[in-house]
C-alpha cells in the first residue's frame, strides 16, 4: 500500500483551535473512555473500507513561554488537525490528547507534564483508537509527543492491524530526551526501549532543535528516517509524506 498525503504550508504555531473550521466532511465525536473523554474529528466516506488514517495531536500548549505548565493544554497551533484535513483518503480521524478541548474532572497537571505518557493516558489513547479502528488497517501519524504516544499504542495493543506507522519531529525515547536537554525526568511515564516492529517512516525537521536528528538517529533506523530541508519543529513548509 501507497500513502500519500500532501502538507502545504501549515504552520504548528499559527491560528488556534478558534480559528479552526473543518470541512463539512468532518464531525466532532467525543469519545468516553474508561478515564477521559477524548475529543475527535472524524471524516467516515466509506464505512466498508478496510483502512483508516488516525492522527494523533502532540503536547499541545502543556508549557508557556517561561517552561512553566499551562492549566489547559488545548493545542493553540491547527498544525495536525489542518495536516488530517489535507488528506484525501476516505477515512480519515483526528485524536486530541487527554484534557485537550475536554476538560474533565479527572484532568489534573501531571496528565500533560510528567505523565503525559503515563499507563492512565496510553490506555485512554487506546480505548480510542481501538474504538474508532475496529479491525481496519490502519496508518497511524503522531507529531512531538503524539509520536510517542502512537508508538506506545502499538506496543500495547497487538491486536491493532497497523500497516504503516509515521512520526512528524516525534519523540521516541522520553528519558534519552530529557536527558540530551538537562531536563526532569519525566516521572510517571511510559517510554520505549525498542520501537514496534511494524513498517514506519519518521519525519525530522533539518533545523529541529526540539527533536533533532542527532537524537532522532538513536533512536530509529536511519533508513527509515527522513530529514525535511528548512524545517522546524513547529515549522514544516510544503512537505509530502509517503508510505
Amino acid at each position: 500500500m501507497r500513502f500519500v498525503v500532501f502538507l502545504l504550508f501549515l504552520l504548528a504555531a499559527c491560528a488556534g483551535v478558534q480559528n479552526w473550521t473543518p470541512g463539512a466532511d468532518f464531525e466532532y465525536v467525543p469519545i468516553k473512555t474508561d478515564t477521559f473523554e477524548i475529543a475527535t474529528w472524524q471524516k467516515i466516506k466509506s464505512p466498508k473500507n478496510p483502512r483508516v488514517h488516525i492522527y494523533i495531536e502532540g503536547d499541545g500548549s502543556a508549557f508557556d513561554a517561561y517552561g512553566r505548565p499551562t492549566d489547559n493544554p488545548t493545542p493553540r497551533g491547527d498544525f495536525v488537525r489542518n495536516l488530517a484535513e489535507s488528506d484525501t483518503f476516505d477515512n480519515v480521524v483526528y485524536v486530541a490528547r487527554p484534557c485537550q478541548y475536554v476538560m474533565d474532572d479527572i484532568c489534573s497537571e501531571q496528565d500533560w507534564t510528567s505523565g503525559r505518557f503515563s499507563k492512565k493516558i496510553i490506555d485512554a489513547e487506546s480505548q480510542v483508537i481501538t474504538s474508532i479502528a475496529a479491525k481496519k488497517k490502519i496508518t497511524l501519524i503522531g507529531y512531538s509527543g503524539g509520536a510517542m504516544v502512537s508508538g506506545l499504542v502499538i506496543k500495547k495493543n497487538k491486536n491493532l492491524n497497523v500497516e504503516n506507522w509515521i512520526t512528524i519531529a516525534g519523540v521516541l525515547n522520553h528519558k534519552m530526551w530529557t536527558e540530551y536537554f538537562g531536563d526532569e525526568p519525566l516521572y510517571g511515564s511510559l517510554n520505549m526501549d525498542t520501537l514496534p516492529n511494524v513498517h514506519q517512516k519518521h519525519f525530522v525537521g533539518e533545523y529541529d532543535k526540539i527533536v533533532p536528528y542527532d537524537l532522532a538517529k538513536q533512536w530509529a533506523n536511519p533508513a527509515d528516517i527522513e530529514i525535511v530541508p528548512g524545517a522546524r519543529h513547529n515549522n514544516f513548509k510544503k512537505i509530502k509524506l509517503a508510505i
